[in-house]
C-alpha cells in the first residue's frame, strides 16, 4: 500500500534464527535468554545497572508506580506531551496526574520550571518522557526532585541509546521505563525493561512482575526449588525467551542503527529548514546525544494537518501524529486537567514524517519533495 512507510523493521536472518533456537530448546517462557537478555541490557546503561525485562514499556511504568508506594490522592506530575500510557497508569493506581507543559515550539520536552510551578504537598513523584530520543533537562529535572524529595521515573520508550551529557538515558531516575514495542529503536513486537537505581527497588520490580514469587518456573525446572513463597501481591508481567531472544540481536544492532537514523534526520533538516510553513524542533538540540526515534514537525497555524496526511498518502507516503492531547479522548475530556497552551498547540500541529534505520536518502528526499509540494498550495 505504501510506498514509504512510517516505520520498517530493521529485522533480517539474526532475529530468525534467535526466534527459531529458542523453539528448538523446548524452553519458551521466561529463561535464561532473558537473564542474559538483562545483562546485556544493563551493560550497555552503563554498568551495574538492574534491569527487569517485563512485557511492556505500560507494565514498567505501572510497575514503578506501584514499586514506590504511589497511590490513592498523591499527585504525579507528567508531561503533556505524550502517549496516553503515562496519564492511564497513574490513574490505574488512584493518583492524580498534573499536566506539566512543553518547553517551547523548539524543545518540546518538558519544562523543568512547570514541574516546580506545579509541585504541592501531595505531589510525589515526576515521570518525564525523553520526547522522540531527545533528552530532558535531567541536571535541572533531577535538582527539583531532589530539592523536593520526590521520585523521579524516566519514561524512556523513545530513547534507548540516547544520552544526556555523556550519560545514558534511563540511568538518572528511581526507576527508568523503556519500551520494546514493534516502533521502537530497539523492536522485539511487545516488551519493556523496568531499570532501577537501588537494590530494594529492583528487588520490588521482580516480585511485580510475577506473582510475587520468590522462585520462578525455570527454577523449579532445573531443581534449584521445590516449591515458592509469594512476599507481595504481584501480576504476571513477563517476557517470554522468543522476544529475550530478539532483544539480544536488536541490543546488538542499536547503535548503527540509531547512528544511521541520525543522517536520515540531518538529511531531512537539509530539506526542510528553509520551508516557511513548518517548524522542526530539536536543532542543534544541546547536551544531547539523539536516539532519532521519530522525526516530527510542527506545522504552522492554518495549515490542514488532515489534508497534508491525506495529501501524502495519495502519494504512498505514511505520516502519523505523535501525540493527540488527552482532553481530547473520551476518559480524560471531562478530567479538569492542567492547562498547558504549548503542548496543546504542538498536538494540534505536528506530524510524523517516515524514519527508520533501513530508509534511504532518497526515500527522504521523495518524502520531503512531497511535503514541500503539499505545503505550496496550502
Amino acid at each position: 500500500m505504501w510506498k514509504i512507510q512510517l516505520f520498517k523493521l530493521n529485522y533480517d536472518d539474526r532475529e530468525v534464527q534467535a526466534v527459531a533456537d529458542v523453539v528448538k530448546s523446548g524452553w519458551i517462557t521466561m529463561g535464561e535468554k532473558t537473564i542474559g537478555f538483562e545483562k546485556r541490557f544493563g551493560e550497555f546503561l552503563g554498568g551495574e545497572i538492574r534491569c527487569t525485562a517485563v512485557s511492556s514499556g505500560t507494565a514498567a511504568l505501572h510497575m514503578a508506580l506501584l514499586a514506590l508506594g504511589v497511590g490513592s490522592e498523591d499527585e504525579v506530575i507528567i508531561p503533556s506531551l505524550t502517549f496516553v500510557a503515562d496519564i492511564n497508569v497513574v490513574k490505574m493506581v488512584g493518583a492524580v496526574p498534573v499536566l506539566a507543559d512543553s518547553t517551547s515550539f523548539e524543545d518540546w520536552n518538558i519544562d523543568p520550571a512547570e514541574i516546580e510551578r506545579k509541585i504541592t504537598n501531595k505531589t510525589k513523584a515526576v515521570i518525564v518522557v525523553h520526547y522522540a530520543g531527545y533528552s530532558c533537562n535531567m541536571d535541572a529535572i533531577k535538582e527539583i526532585c531532589r530539592k523536593h524529595s520526590l521520585f523521579l521515573i524516566e519514561d524512556v520508550a523513545h530513547a534507548v541509546g540516547a544520552e544526556y551529557k555523556g550519560q545514558q538515558c534511563g540511568s538518572f531516575g528511581d526507576i527508568a521505563c523503556f519500551s520494546f514495542f514493534t516502533n521502537k529503536n530497539l523492536s522485539v513486537g511487545e516488551g519493556g525493561m523496568f531499570v532501577a537505581n537501588s537494590e530494594e527497588l529492583d528487588k520490588k520490580g521482580k516480585y511485580l512482575r510475577s506473582h510475587g514469587m520468590t522462585a520462578l518456573t525455570l527454577d523449579r525446572h532445573q531443581g534449584r526449588a521445590i516449591s515458592y513463597d509469594v512476599i507481595q501481591p504481584g501480576l504476571n508481567y513477563r517476557i517470554d525467551e522468543m522476544r529475550a531472544a530478539l532483544g539480544i540481536v536488536q541490543l546488538e544492532k542499536l547503535t548503527n542503527a540509531n547512528r544511521q537514523r541520525g543522517v536520515l534526520v540531518k538529511t531531512y533538516i537539509e530539506q526542510l529548514s528553509a520551508v516557511d510553513k513548518l517548524i522542526i524542533p530539536f536543532v542543534n538540540y544541546p547536551n544531547c546525544t539523539p536516539a532519532y526515534h521519530i522525526f516530527p514537525v510542527l506545522l504552522s497555524k492554518g495549515v490542514d494537518r488532515l489534508s497534508v496526511i491525506n495529501s501524502l498518502k495519495d502519494e504512498g507516503i505514511q505520516s502519523s501524529i505523535h501525540y493527540p492531547a488527552f482532553n481530547e479522548f473520551s476518559a480524560y475530556r471531562e478530567e479538569g486537567l492542567c492547562d498547558t497552551p504549548i503542548a496543546n498547540e504542538i498536538s494540534k500541529r505536528e506530524l510524523t514524517l517516515p524514519l527508520y534505520p533501513t530508509m534511504t536518502i532518497d526515500e527522504v528526499k521523495m518524502v520531503a519533495d512531497a511535503l514541500k509540494k503539499v505545503l505550496e498550495v496550502r
